[in-house]
């Protein structure tokens, strides 16, 4: 069974020049990553697909519109977002796994935060271009310290 798992990762596993799709899906995660950052209306609609399910750290879930308001309104403001490690796996055609870990820094709703995430995101071909259809992560906690 694990050498059948292995195969498998390594059959949907590959490089920029075995699929030209992970360059572009990864500049499009660059693109949302940016637009994160600095949010418009604008940014986040081309790269947000309408089908979005964005379900944050904390339990929260949003749609497209949920998110690209608190981003837009300053009630969610990134002011880090750096990948620590973001892999990308094709498992069917118009499909792209994107998994990692990064560091986030934001303040949401007033309350400052700052810590390392853990995720899975869904990325999906719409009309030929790759949208960010979903999103679910969690909270790394920090390392213990031995005793």
């Amino acid at each position: 069974m694990r050498s059948l798992l292995i195969a498998f990762l390594a059959a949907v596993t590959c490089s920029a020049a075995e699929n030209p799709e992970l360059a572009r899906v990864t500049a499009a995660d660059d693109a949302r990553v940016a637009a994160m950052l600095a949010p418009t209306r604008e940014k986040l609609d081309a790269v947000l697909s309408p089908d979005l399910r964005y379900a944050h750290s904390n339990g929260q879930v949003d749609t497209k519109a949920a998110l690209i308001d608190s981003l837009t309104d300053g009630s969610a403001n990134y002011s880090k977002y750096a990948y620590q490690q973001r892999t990308f796996t094709f498992p069917t055609p118009g499909i792209a796994l994107m998994a990692g870990r990064f560091d986030v820094k934001a303040v949401v709703k007033g309350n400052a935060a700052e810590s390392t995430i853990s995720f899975l995101a869904v990325w999906r071909l719409e009309k030929g271009v790759w949208k960010f259809l979903a999103w679910q992560s969690c909270k790394i906690p920090p390392a213990t310290p031995a005793k």
